[in-house]
């Protein structure tokens, strides 16, 4: 059972930053004995909207992002794979929303994710 858990929500005023980050339990890489490739990242939901990518990293390590964060926002993961980061500088009121963690396990297709992490920024 592979469980994705996030954190690092909070207020902050325009033009400050904030860490995010998604841990998880269990082995994502394999499952049953099957190996698989994995993409990581978050998605952001704001009132009233869809919810949208945000930005991905795969395990080969390649990253896309949304274009409304190019430049502001940086995915990453720790050594190990066992922690996702969003970096997000340079923060403005349209970027509140609810930030999720994702994970896609490209051998099954299979799609997990966490519970969710509020991010406010105050204009």
């Amino acid at each position: 059972q592979v469980e994705l858990v996030e954190s690092g929500g909070g207020l902050v005023q325009a033009g400050g930053s904030l860490r995010l980050a998604c841990g998880y339990s269990g082995n994502i890489f394999s499952i049953d004995g099957v190996e698989s490739p994995v993409v990581m990242g978050w998605y952001r939901q704001a009132p009233g909207r869809q919810r949208d990518m945000v930005a991905v990293i795969s395990s080969g390590g390649s990253t896309n992002y949304a274009d409304s964060v190019k430049g502001r926002f940086t995915v990453s993961r720790d050594a190990t794979w066992t922690t996702v980061y969003l970096q997000m500088d340079s923060l403005k009121p349209e970027d509140t929303a609810v930030y999720y963690c994702y994970a896609l396990r490209l051998a099954s297709n299979r799609e997990y994710w966490g519970q969710g992490t509020q991010v406010t920024v105050a204009s």
